[in-house]
């Protein structure tokens, strides 16, 4: 699938009949939905970096419900080029080869209201979701150059997160 632009975006001008799809612009956060629920975040990156885009993306997180252990079906993917998105997103929306039987299918959409790396560093660097009291794989990471590397440390004391925020 194409992704769709934003309403303010401008509306690319193609010839008649043309089959051109829109522009990508310079979004580089995109949501992958409908993941499998007991997908895991080492299992995410290992499809990430199969497909052919290791060293691709800096910013990935999969949400997990604390209770269930369980995702909530859906991750946040920062790719490190805008450039990268097109490709990126005709790998993944209608993607279904998961690591086990699974009939799932993969869509992908982008991030709102937060996009590019620096947006989500400054959301979740001080979240209660980054207390030590955390287990790591329920937390966003970040990579440079395919590399994961340390969070930025928070900007004030973070609080332990209810087990039903999470």
């Amino acid at each position: 699938g194409v992704p769709p632009e934003a309403s303010e975006a401008p509306v690319a001008k193609s010839m008649p009949g043309s089959l051109s799809r829109p522009p990508f612009g310079e979004r580089t956060t995109v949501v992958l939905q409908n993941l499998p629920l007991n997908y895991r975040r080492q299992m995410l990156l290992r499809m990430l970096d199969v497909e052919g885009f290791a060293g691709e993306y800096d910013f990935v997180y999969l949400p997990m419900d604390f209770k269930t252990r369980a995702g909530f079906g859906y991750a946040f993917i920062n790719l490190v080029h805008a450039s990268t998105v097109a490709r990126f997103w005709g790998v993944f929306d209608g993607y279904s080869k998961w690591m086990f039987p699974s009939a799932k299918v993969c869509h992908v959409s982008w991030s709102q209201p937060l996009q590019g790396l620096k947006a989500h560093i400054k959301r979740y660097r001080s979240s209660p979701l980054m207390h030590l009291s955390v287990p790591d794989e329920y937390r966003p990471v970040i990579f440079s150059g395919g590399v994961r590397v340390s969070f930025p440390p928070p900007l004030k004391e973070i609080t332990a997160p209810s087990q039903k925020a999470l």
